[in-house]
């Protein structure tokens, strides 16, 4: 979990995060797995091209996602979601909205 708390920014923030994961048992630990990295930043910006093309040259993970909880809108959470991978250009990014209820969500491409 990558901490908004001052310490760094938080394409930093996130980075260490998966460095810190990678490095908890290296290949034998991270390979065939997807990392997961959540925020709890308090709403401030990041950029995932920026963070992807920073990822180690030898990434372990088969995949990391960002999840980030961008606010609460009329008792319905929004979400920012990002795969960090640039091998198509952009680190694909969604927003996902999921109802007060939480019998259904909207998801919509950012990028």
């Amino acid at each position: 979990m990558a901490r908004g708390d001052g310490s760094g920014g938080i394409d930093d923030l996130i980075l260490q995060a998966v460095r810190d994961k990678q490095s908890k048992g290296g290949a034998a630990y991270a390979a065939g797995k997807t990392l997961v990295v959540f925020l709890e930043n308090g709403g401030g910006s990041w950029y995932p091209n920026r963070v992807a093309r920073q990822l180690p040259a030898e990434l372990k993970f088969d995949a990391v996602w960002v999840v980030g909880l961008q606010g609460v809108e009329d008792g319905r959470y929004v979400y920012g979601v990002t795969l960090l991978d640039v091998r198509d250009g952009n680190a694909p990014t969604w927003c996902v909205v999921i109802a007060n209820d939480f019998c259904s969500w909207k998801v919509e491409a950012v990028q």
